[in-house]
């Protein structure tokens, strides 16, 4: 029943100092937030797709599948703009388990929070530098987001912390786009309160210091489903939920209306082979209705290098150990099947 203080971390600030971004691509990044900004304003008519693994669990197998990402993007640039999903903390519904790279830098070692934070700062950098585009990650840990601040171009706050004041306050601060997703109960309300929220000025407590936030209008709808009261999962992406979404996200309420839909969680029933026929069907949905096309900024798709998961351990290099996802050839065909579509 006790709370044991191990050992001080260091801070942010010292962490980047040890791992800088280069000057150039600091350059670079405001280029890229600004195209993603354009993308949720509806001023680029190119859709967002934020894609990669469930869970960035090794260094090596990531930045494989981010440099053919990379070369994938050029050809299909005038179309999508890909923005590299490299998750390193895992939110567990039970709490116990691999929580990833920052808890268990080795999958198979103990937790090392230390090694963790390095391990992150790390691997979101070589991404960037081995592939030229800026990353997104879950902001599974408010405080924790300021070890990546200069790398994330978009930052989702998941399902079971949508709900929770810190995390709503925290992405009032966020200078770029932060998907807000449905809670796990599949409310609509809670999910548009927190973008209310996140888009309005706050001030609270972080990491000790009192801050003052402007509201972030980049904060957005993030759809993946939800889990019934029978414990069954149910999608939100058909076109009669997304058009009730459209009556009551109201542009006079908030500002950059707009929804990304994720294809895997429950919208597919954890079946990542079903991510293709969802992306076609909101495509669909899109071209059948302006009041919906007007809302509509992208897919997130979980996609590695092997399909499917195995467990922590395993062994196969570029398969998940979390949730089950696309495999590389699959990856291929959906994304010049989203290209052709558009």
């Amino acid at each position: 029943m006790a709370m044991k203080f191990k050992r001080r971390l260091p801070i942010p600030q010292e962490i980047r100092e040890e791992m800088p971004l280069p000057a150039n691509l600091a350059d670079k990044k405001r280029s890229f937030d600004e195209a993603v900004a354009s993308v949720i304003k509806g001023e680029d008519p190119r859709l967002l797709l934020v894609m990669g693994p469930c869970s960035a669990d090794r260094e090596d197998s990531v930045l494989d599948y981010v440099v053919r990402l990379a070369s994938l993007q050029e050809e299909v640039a005038d179309k999508l703009l890909f923005i590299p999903r490299v998750y390193t903390n895992k939110p567990r519904t039970k709490g116990t388990g691999y929580k990833g790279l920052l808890h268990n830098p080795d999958p198979n070692g103990a937790p090392d929070l230390l090694e963790g934070v390095k391990a992150i700062r790390h691997m979101h950098l070589r991404v960037v530098e081995e592939s030229g585009m800026f990353t997104a990650d879950e902001m599974l840990y408010p405080e924790n987001y300021q070890y990546l601040i200069d790398l994330l171009s978009y930052v989702a706050v998941g399902a079971r912390s949508v709900e929770n004041q810190q995390h709503r306050l925290v992405a009032s601060g966020v200078c770029g786009a932060v998907g807000m997703k449905n809670p796990t109960g599949g409310s609509t309300a809670v999910m548009l309160n927190s973008i209310h929220a996140a888009q309005a000025r706050q001030t609270f407590i972080f990491r000790n210091w009192e801050v003052e936030t402007t509201g972030n209008p980049l904060a957005h709808a993030l759809l993946r489903g939800y889990v019934g009261d029978d414990g069954v999962n149910y999608p939100n992406y058909h076109f009669e939920y997304l058009e009730r979404l459209a009556e009551t996200y109201d542009p006079a309420a908030y500002e950059n209306p707009a929804v990304i839909i994720d294809c895997n969680h429950d919208n597919s029933g954890k079946r990542p082979g079903e991510q293709g026929r969802i992306a076609m069907e909101v495509l669909d949905s899109v071209r059948r209705s302006s009041d919906i096309a007007r809302l509509f900024r992208g897919l997130m798709v979980e996609s590695y290098l092997v399909g499917g998961s195995q467990d922590v351990g395993g062994g196969v290099y570029g398969q998940s150990i979390t949730d089950a996802c696309l495999g590389w050839d699959d990856t291929v065909r959906l994304v010049r099947s989203i290209a052709e579509r558009l």
